[in-house]
């Protein structure tokens, strides 16, 4: 089939999301000016450069306790600052309760029964026991057609790995299985690796 997106895709539901998996989940979190933290997933998530490293994700929609868009970005507008924790298979639910549309000023670490502990680089709150954590110092917020669409690019100032995932030198993702969004409701995990070497290695 062919569809163009203005025109509509005539399916139950939109495809869009399904097309584009699997995708890491950013699990952002915040702290507002006030010093109440937040803590919200996104699959619009990845890494855009290795020197320095930076991170970008995407927020769409709004809220209405919130000015044009999301807690994340309206705390990280504020405060310059933010952090990317990786979600474990084993977190799976805790990520599901934090991306209730809860209001501005409610804890989603406290919600999903999560522990906060402070990051070293950046006057944030960071995931206990999560496999890793990017700390990041914003760079820039880019603004994209469509109603509150913006992306937000980071640079990490400091990551964390939990020394039960590093195995012979190297971060073991199938330790602990990171959650991958796909369409619809569906997530998957990484349980199984396989290697490609490149024609010039």
């Amino acid at each position: 089939m062919f569809y163009r997106p203005e025109d509509g895709h005539g399916l139950p539901h939109n495809p869009f999301n399904a097309i584009i998996t699997p995708r890491p989940i950013g699990w952002i979190s915040t702290r507002d000016a006030d010093g109440i933290n937040n803590l919200a997933p996104y699959s619009f998530f990845n890494g855009v450069a290795y020197t320095p490293p930076q991170v970008m994700f995407a927020t769409t929609g709004t809220k209405h306790d919130q000015d044009g868009g999301k807690d994340s970005v309206a705390n990280i507008e504020a405060t310059g600052v933010f952090c990317v924790n990786v979600v474990a298979h084993a977190h799976r639910d805790a990520m599901n309760a934090s991306s209730e549309g809860l209001g501005k000023h409610v804890d989603e670490f406290a919600h999903a029964g999560l522990t906060p502990v402070e990051c070293q680089t950046i006057p944030c709150a960071r995931v206990e026991g999560a496999p890793a954590a990017l700390e990041c110092k914003l760079t820039q917020i880019v603004t994209l057609p469509g109603v509150a669409n913006r992306v937000v690019f980071g640079e990490v100032t400091g990551v964390h790995l939990h020394d039960d995932h590093l195995r012979d030198g190297k971060f073991d993702v199938t330790s602990f299985k990171p959650l991958a969004r796909l369409g619809y409701r569906d997530y998957s995990v990484v349980s199984e690796l396989f290697s490609l070497s490149r024609p010039d290695d």
